[in-house]
Order: structure tokens, then sequence, then C-alpha cells
């Protein structure tokens, strides 16, 4: 079984491209795929105070729907703030063997100054990680 952390943002069109490019990969009949998407803790807590579970992202029902034409099961998974931190624990929770993130158009300055979830999970990720980007 090869294992497939799938991690996306609210960018609808890019979290179709990243499912197409999972789709795409050979050996789908193999393939474990687990969708992704960073919440922020900071929200509205219950009684106990414990965080109440957000509104699944229109990312990760995008991409599990794009998936799920492909034939594809999927597993959905939260992670929390910090972004590139919970998707690169999370890979390692899961033991994927191949991390895929999107990428947007950013200037170096806008890089720089903002810094990159990308980069940071490229970085830091314990296995290889794709990158895909929306044309």
């Amino acid at each position: 079984m090869y294992r497939v952390l799938l991690a996306v943002s609210d960018d609808d069109d890019q979290a179709r491209e990243q499912a197409d490019f999972v789709a795409s990969l050979p050996g789908t009949d193999e393939l474990d795929v687990t969708v992704t998407h960073a919440y922020d803790e900071s929200g509205e807590r219950d009684p106990h105070g414990d965080p109440l579970p957000p509104e699944e992202s229109t990312g990760v029902q995008a991409a599990r729907a794009r998936l799920a034409e492909a034939g594809l099961t999927v597993e959905t998974r939260e992670t929390y703030q910090p972004v590139a931190e919970g998707i690169v624990d999370l890979a390692a929770d899961i033991d994927a063997d191949l991390v895929v993130v999107g990428a947007r158009k950013r200037t170096p300055i806008g890089k720089a100054v903002f810094g990159s979830v990308t980069q940071s999970v490229v970085l830091d990720s314990p296995v290889p990680v794709t990158v895909v980007g929306v044309e």
C-alpha cells in the first residue's frame, strides 16, 4: 500500500488539480489517500473547552469529489495551526510515502515577508513532497 497525504487549502481549483495529480499516479488500486486541511484552533469551543468541529473545507470537498470520480477511497483528517508543522506531523503519523501540496504564485518578496507553508513542508517533511500548482 502506498500512502499519500494530500494537503489542501480552501482554493477549490487548486484542490482539484492536486487530486487530479494523485489520481494520475500509477497503481491507484494500491493507493491509500488521506486528505487534510489545516484549521485554526482559536475558534468556538464547547462547554468543556474543546474546539467545535469546523465545517469541512470546500477544498477538502472538491478533492474528495474528484478522487471519488477516479474510484479512489479517501480518508479525511484535520490538522491545526501552525499549518506546515501540522502537515509534517500528520505525514509522520500516517506513515505517508508522499505528501502532495499546492502552490500559489507569489513574488519572491511575498515569500520572504509572509513565509511559505509549501516551502516549510518541502524542507521539513520526512518523505518526498510533490508541489502542484494551478495553471
